[in-house]
């Protein structure tokens, strides 16, 4: 797990321990551990310190089978996004580990119009936040354009805030998402969810994306 102290990560970390997971927590600044994870401080712009990490020859370090990527920089930095999945990515390939992204809403399609980016729609994206999923397209660009890593796009949707972990979420492709009201949104905590689902049964596609889904109208 790298970015493993964010809101992302740090949620992820916890619903794949208490899953039984194994974890290794590899972030700027960890914390304390809960059983099943070890932290370890690493700096995502370090591919020296991150190929030591995840071979496990860093201390007290195993080699991961899956590695989660939840590295996002405000303001937006698309050159230090792209490099460290980048590094990630090289560093998998020849060991065999799924990498997982979990990147912006961005990079995916409007609905309604395919040809028309989250990213480049003002509906979606206002102008302020342009620049975040700006590089939120490079980066899966830079998965794309890898030829040898096993890898899978996770895009959230528009809106990802820490809320209630429910358990229920809609999950789709490469296309925006939205609830049955029209919104796009998921808690960070079903986000989580929906992480360790797919690290324990990996679907068929490269790029996917989920959404809340309301619990079922009583009979």
């Amino acid at each position: 797990m790298l970015g493993a102290s964010g809101m992302v990560g740090s949620r992820v970390t916890g619903e794949a321990s208490a899953r039984g997971h194994r974890v290794l927590a590899l972030s700027r600044k960890p914390a304390s551990a809960p059983p099943g994870v070890t932290r370890i401080a690493v700096d995502a712009g370090d591919p020296r310190a991150l190929r030591a990490a995840l071979s496990g020859s860093a201390a007290h370090a195993a080699v991961p089978d899956t590695v989660v990527v939840t590295v996002r920089t405000v303001p937006a930095d698309r050159e230090f996004l792209v490099g460290a999945t980048r590094t990630v990515l090289d560093i998998a390939a020849p060991r065999g580990m799924r990498v997982l992204v979990i990147g912006g809403a961005g990079a995916l399609r409007s609905p309604g119009d395919r040809d028309l980016l989250v990213a480049d729609n003002p509906a979606h994206v206002p102008a302020e936040y342009r620049a975040v999923a700006a590089a939120g397209v490079a980066q899966l660009r830079a998965c794309q354009t890898h030829g040898a890593a096993d890898w899978v796009y996770l895009s959230p949707p528009a809106l990802l805030r820490p809320g209630e972990r429910t358990g229920r979420y809609r999950r789709g492709t490469d296309t925006l998402l939205t609830t049955a009201d029209g919104r796009s949104w998921i808690s960070a905590e079903d986000l989580a969810v929906a992480v360790a689902d797919e690290i324990e049964n990996p679907g068929r596609e490269q790029h996917i994306t989920v959404v809340h889904q309301d619990a079922p109208a009583p009979a």
